[in-house]
């Protein structure tokens, strides 16, 4: 027996079998061959929202929670977000190294190349009503993509497929800036593949004369960007490969992957910080809300996390962050709300034992702000980063021999065999 397995004992039937250990982790459909007898279908593993189950094999974003190590490609999240702007980061994530200065220029002139999206876009994006959401009106128009750009399905070529990719990571920004335009009530400005990919980006949606177009504003979003450019399988990146295993262009899975980061469970728990710091309204009410919390009548938005049962690394560097966007930001004392709030949850057993550390949702809302977006554009500019990791994960499932289509088994519970009478 090899020593790299499990040994497994059926204590129903008294048989033993051997599972084989790879790269830590065993294969479900192993467990198949465990059976009561010959029409038994064999076992599988029930795993509700996959949390010990993996889905794929990825060379793209190393997690540990336990640690609290993030990193992209082998690189530390804190390194990339110190001198590594968010555009030689995506290219980076897709690639699997970082550009050259001659790869660089290329891979920004192939994006920038496709930042002004078809005129249909703008019809759409008008189309709504200004009270629309704004996620509503981002997905519509990434699936409206796949419409117009009908030889996207053509999977098979590795040219079209990045085309159509790096349409998606340059022209989302621009539809982006439709959707708080229309909702503001403003004209769309045309963007300007000359201008750097994060100053147009602010130019493209608080206009050209604004003080929000700033260096200090832009070089805080583009660390942001970095910080959400991709977190391994959650739950929009496995929408994305989800939808995309069923050989569905990359605008129909991009699509869906912003329906996924729409819910607010995933991509609207920074909003949900700021409402919480509002409703606390000023620091001397701070601790009784913490005793609130610790007797279970409400809950502590933007602290723990599903993977990191540490401090979450991009939440360190975003703290920093957010001290720089303030000194050139209006004072909001939403951000001492903040910071009182954490150093009680630092030195209070109750929040200790249970590992709840500030997690990138819990200063990034803040930030957003003080730049200038609202809170209903927050889960957008995540969409807006989370792009390029989304599309990175396609395009390693469609390289991968190992993909199949997505079909997840179920423990069925329901009557067995009757009749209608």
């Amino acid at each position: 027996m090899s020593d790299n397995s499990l040994k497994v004992t059926d204590n129903r039937t008294g048989r033993n079998y051997q599972i084989e250990i790879e790269d830590g982790a065993v294969r479900a459909l192993d467990f198949r061959k465990i059976k009561l007898n010959d029409d038994d279908f064999g076992l599988i593993t029930y795993d509700p929202g996959f949390s010990n189950t993996g889905s794929c094999k990825s060379r793209i974003t190393f997690i540990d929670g336990e640690k609290g190590i993030l990193r992209y490609r082998g690189y530390p999240i804190d390194e990339l977000a110190k001198g590594v702007s968010f555009l030689e980061v995506s290219y980076l994530v897709f690639h699997g190294e970082l550009p050259d200065k001659d790869q660089l220029d290329e891979w920004t002139l192939a994006i920038r190349s496709h930042a002004n999206p078809p005129p249909q876009i703008r019809e759409l994006i008008q189309a709504f009503s200004p009270e629309s959401s704004a996620m509503g009106m981002l997905m519509s128009a990434v699936a409206a993509l796949s419409g117009i750009y009908s030889e996207a399905v053509d999977l098979n070529d590795p040219e079209n497929r990045r085309t159509h990719l790096t349409r998606l990571i340059g022209s989302v920004p621009t539809i982006i800036s439709f959707v708080y335009r229309h909702k503001m009530g403003l004209s769309v400005l045309e963007p300007d593949p000359e201008k750097p990919f994060v100053d147009d980006f602010l130019r493209l949606v608080f206009g050209e004369t604004e003080s929000r177009v700033d260096s200090v504003f832009s070089g805080a979003l583009d660390v942001l960007f970095t910080l959400h450019a991709d977190h391994e399988q959650n739950c929009s990146a496995n929408a994305m490969r989800s939808v995309g295993s069923s050989l569905a262009d990359p605008y129909m899975a991009t699509a869906s992957a912003i329906g996924a980061l729409a819910g607010t469970l995933h991509g609207g728990a920074n909003e949900a910080v700021l409402k919480m710091l509002e409703s606390i309204g000023s620091v001397d009410r701070v601790g009784d809300y913490m005793e609130r919390v610790k007797q279970g009548e409400i809950r502590l938005m933007g602290f723990g996390h599903r993977v990191y049962k540490n401090y979450d690394p991009r939440a360190k560097i975003i703290k920093r962050l957010a001290d720089s966007v303030f000194q050139v930001a209006k004072p909001s004392p939403l951000l001492d709300l903040a910071q009182e709030l954490e150093a009680i949850a630092l030195k209070d057993d109750y929040f200790l034992k249970r590992k709840l550390y500030p997690n990138v949702d819990f200063y990034s809302g803040i930030t957003y702000r003080a730049i200038g977006f609202p809170n209903w554009m927050f889960t957008a500019l995540f969409a807006l980063a989370r792009t390029s990791g989304w599309v990175s994960q396609w395009e390693e499932f469609m390289t991968d021999p190992d993909s199949r289509i997505a079909r997840p088994r179920q423990v069925y519970l329901g009557s067995d065999l009757r009749h209608y009478p």
